[in-house]
C-alpha cells in the first residue's frame, strides 16, 4: 500500500474524498494536539529543587565509591 498526501481546497475536499472512498481509498486523520492541551501537559510537570535531588546525588556517589572486596 501507498501513503499519499495531497492538498485539496476547501471547496473540493467533500468531492474529492467521495470519490476516492468509491475507489477504495482509505482515510487516516493525522492527531491535531490543541495548543491548550500542549498547555496543559506542560503544567503537570514537575519541578524539582534541589533539596529533592541531593539524595539522588548521594546515593550516586556512593556507588562510585564501591570498589571491588580484596580476599
Amino acid at each position: 500500500m501507498e501513503r499519499l498526501m495531497i492538498n485539496i481546497p476547501e471547496n473540493k475536499s467533500a468531492l474529492v474524498k467521495q470519490l476516492l472512498k468509491e475507489l477504495g481509498v482509505s482515510f487516516k486523520q493525522e492527531k491535531t494536539e490543541k495548543l491548550s492541551d500542549l498547555k496543559k501537559n506542560l503544567l503537570e510537570v514537575s519541578v524539582w529543587s534541589d533539596d529533592d535531588l541531593k539524595p539522588i546525588e548521594d546515593a550516586k556517589n556512593h556507588f562510585q565509591n564501591l570498589g571491588s572486596e580484596k580476599w
